[in-house]
């Protein structure tokens, strides 16, 4: 398990300055500095700035933070990008960098700002940044419904950056029918039943959700084996026709109790054999990381729902245990970013 590297002065700059090194990377995406370098490289600051219609201050300016963070390397006279973006550009991944880059910037950092009022007060103060009445985020963002759309749209995004470990990890071998709960607009389910083509699947969420579900599932032509009902996940018993639940990116949101009530009324509509799958990010039992689960956190403490937290392992078999399912298994995803999966049987 990799622990962090002891701190340096360098690393205090970094952190003391992270909401700058974050605009750096912004500008970066948002003048179009990445995908120019990454169509032709090794361009000098003056080409950079015709090409961006950039003054030699403003170039000198954004070039020398790329460069100083590593998001560009300079070569010669010339830049070009880092490896590490060349590579999300090869795998056509870049996109979705730029869709989070957004979302952080519109939707988290309007309620960061409210973190240490969160933890003092251990509730989501930054939902006031929201408009609307509800308490949580997901009830609020129909009054807004620009930032609705943005919301869901970069959480296509962040699906589609994780989805391959779901993918992977979610063995359906012998399941008929998966329930995703909470499901938004299907694009778990979309990648499912992509990847299992005997499997059918029912998508729960508000209604709001579920109505954009319900084009998405269309436009990838799987209406057919994919349905969708409007549910509250808490107040509406499941229905019992599935051999499989999935909460995908659904238990960090909610507190310890109100997880291990989602899992009983999961185990309550499956039949015996039947299994549970827990899909999302995941910090390490030891408390001291990974540094994406640490840093989410953030989010997770300002704006969700009141108790929303990136979990450890342990403590989902804890509440798999209280809600009576048995043989727990986790399946790590070994990528970047700490999502896995983990499983349970009734």
């Amino acid at each position: 398990m990799a622990h962090a590297s002891p701190l340096t002065t360098d690393g205090l700059v970094q952190i003391l300055f992270g909401s700058s090194a974050f605009q750096m990377l912004r500008a970066g995406s948002d003048l179009g500095l990445f995908t120019l370098l990454h169509r032709r490289p090794c361009l000098t600051p003056p080409e950079i700035g015709r090409e961006l219609d950039l003054a030699e201050r403003p170039v000198q300016i954004l070039l020398l933070g790329t460069t100083a963070l590593g998001l560009t390397v300079r070569q010669g006279d010339g830049y070009e990008n880092a490896d590490v973006l060349n590579g999300l550009f090869a795998e056509g991944t870049w996109e979705i960098i730029e869709d989070l880059v957004e979302y952080e910037e519109r939707i988290v950092r309007p309620a960061e700002v409210d973190f240490t009022a969160s933890l003092r007060e251990n509730t989501n103060v930054g939902l006031r940044r929201i408009k609307g009445t509800g308490e949580d985020l997901y009830h609020r963002l129909s009054a807004d419904p620009e930032l609705e759309q943005l919301f869901y749209r970069c959480m296509r995004s962040w699906s589609r950056l994780s989805n391959p470990v779901l993918v992977e990890k979610a063995d359906l071998t012998g399941v008929r029918h998966v329930l995703d709960v909470g499901g938004g607009d299907g694009v778990n389910a979309i990648a499912l039943a992509q990847a299992n083509p005997g499997v059918e699947f029912t998508v729960l969420d508000l209604p709001g959700t579920v109505e954009i579900a319900r084009k998405k599932i269309a436009e990838h032509g799987l209406s057919d084996r994919i349905s969708v009902r409007a549910t509250d996940i808490f107040a509406d018993t499941y229905p019992t026709d599935h051999d499989c639940v999935l909460f995908a990116n659904q238990l960090v949101i909610w507190s310890p109790e109100e997880n291990i009530r989602l899992l009983r009324k999961a185990h309550a509509a499956l039949p015996d054999g039947g299994r549970v799958l827990v899909f999302n990010a995941m910090s390490d039992d030891s408390g001291d990381g990974p540094l994406y689960a640490a840093l989410d956190n953030v989010y997770f403490a300002t704006l969700p729902a009141a108790s929303s937290t990136i979990y450890r392992w342990g403590q989902y078999e804890e509440w798999f245990a209280a809600a009576g399912f048995v043989k727990p298994e986790r399946l790590p995803g070994g990528r970047w970013t700490p999502h896995g999966v983990i499983s349970a049987v009734k």
